[in-house]
């Protein structure tokens, strides 16, 4: 492999290209500049050599020839200054949103939601206001001009500090991996264009509402069973409702009591254990044999279409009959969490609970009797909603088949200890 020394021209290198033995190319006109081959021969890297030291400048053929010599004053000029050394062959924000939601759309690190999400906000609103926008005329007047203070008309803050987060994490990246010298984002944030703060909403499902919504629950297990049954669980458990439609007998031991949720059902990405009380284990069992009686036999809790699980669409609308829009899906996580309080759950235990993302120094202190004092909570939850009229539904009376007085029992009011106070020291540096 050789080193050629050529007038460097977009024809020359297409010349050279064809020569497996070159390697790369120098310009004795340009002193220090020189272009090395990729594997496929058509594609290359612009690197310069200044006192010994290499500098990858740009990418052949997204800056040509022409491109790259233009732009060499420049580039020894910010060397010099200890400046950065990259030649972006990008010139519009429109391409750099595009290289990074085809970058989102293959992390498979990201749920679905998350892409979607993502890709939704790139093609409904960055690129239709800033795609033609020069990167260096990106700035804090015109993204006000463009993109702030109009989405603000249309959006609700949230969304709108969404789409400011989606642009700023996309010029981030780029800048980390070197394809684009200057990040026009850098320094600018939500609050130069708006001090409104992102309102909680409050729940539609209050403790004071659960008598009628275990009565309208009665009432769909009758006649929509699955319907209920996932409604249910999101209730007995506070979980969401992706980590719900997706769950799989596999993932479920009746004989162990527990429930695994893997990683790539939950939105921390990090794996989730549930104890199961005897109430939802009869509910459960009685939903095993709803499926054989209908003649399923696959994996899935809630099956949808094709083999695979119940759908983000086909859950939207199972919610929305349930709901008649006075309550969503996620009114009943709320409103677990809020019950738990009330009953005395301890807060670490609820958020363990209920899997919210927990800091590095909580789960050093996180102790292996966690699963029982999670039992517990749940014990006590699933007992006060049988007051409510639970009972009524799951039909457990007693120990379950199979199990003697053995069956594992609450320790009275293990899972509403107070958590130790160095704990809560932690959580709160």
């Amino acid at each position: 492999m050789i080193t050629v020394a050529v007038k460097i021209s977009d024809a020359e290198i297409a010349r050279q290209a064809a020569n497996a033995d070159v390697y790369s190319l120098r310009d004795p006109g340009n002193p220090g500049l020189y272009l090395r081959f990729s594997t496929d021969r058509t594609r290359g890297s612009w690197y310069l050599l200044v006192k010994r030291q290499w500098y990858k400048i740009g990418a052949y053929p997204g800056l040509s020839a022409k491109q790259m010599i233009g732009a060499l004053p420049d580039i020894r000029l910010r060397i010099a200054s200890h400046g950065g050394a990259v030649v972006s062959e990008w010139g519009a924000v429109g391409e750099v949103l595009a290289w990074f939601a085809e970058r989102m759309a293959k992390d498979r690190n990201l749920s679905d939601k998350r892409k979607k999400t993502a890709a939704s906000a790139i093609k409904c609103h960055l690129i239709p206001r800033l795609g033609e926008v020069p990167l260096a005329d990106l700035d804090r007047q015109t993204l006000d001009r463009l993109l702030m203070w109009p989405l603000q008309e249309i959006l609700k803050i949230d969304t709108v500090r969404l789409v400011f987060q989606l642009l700023a994490k996309a010029f981030r990246q780029a800048m980390v991996l070197r394809l684009i010298d200057k990040n026009p984002m850098q320094g600018i944030k939500f609050s130069d264009f708006s001090k409104a703060k992102v309102r909680v909403k409050p729940s539609k499902l209050r403790v004071a509402h659960l008598d009628d919504l275990i009565v309208s629950l009665i009432e769909e297990f009758e006649t929509h069973p699955e319907d209920a049954l996932l409604a249910l669980l999101m209730l007995c458990h506070g979980n969401r409702v992706g980590e719900t439609r997706l769950a799989e007998w596999p993932h479920l031991s009746i004989a162990e009591r527990t429930w695994f949720i893997p990683p790539e059902n939950t939105k921390t990405r990090a794996e989730h254990s549930l104890p199961l009380t005897d109430q939802v284990c009869a509910l459960l069992a009685k939903h095993k044999a709803n499926q054989q009686s209908a003649g399923y036999t696959g994996r899935y809790l809630f099956p949808g279409r094709n083999g695979k699980p119940l759908s983000e669409s086909q859950t939207s609308a199972m919610f929305r009959r349930l709901g008649r829009g006075e309550w969503t899906s996620h009114d009943l996580r709320k409103l677990a969490r809020t019950a738990w309080a009330d009953i005395g759950v301890d807060h670490l235990i609820g958020e363990l609970l209920i899997n919210h993302a927990m800091g590095h120094n909580v789960k050093v202190y996180i102790q292996s009797d966690v699963m029982a004092r999670k039992r517990a909570a749940l014990e006590l939850w699933h007992a006060y909603l049988d007051s409510k009229g639970f009972a009524l539904i799951h039909g457990y009376t007693g120990a379950t088949s199979g199990e003697s007085d053995n069956s594992l029992k609450a320790t009275p009011h293990k899972g509403c200890e107070a958590t130790h106070e160095s704990t809560v020291g932690e959580v709160s540096k």
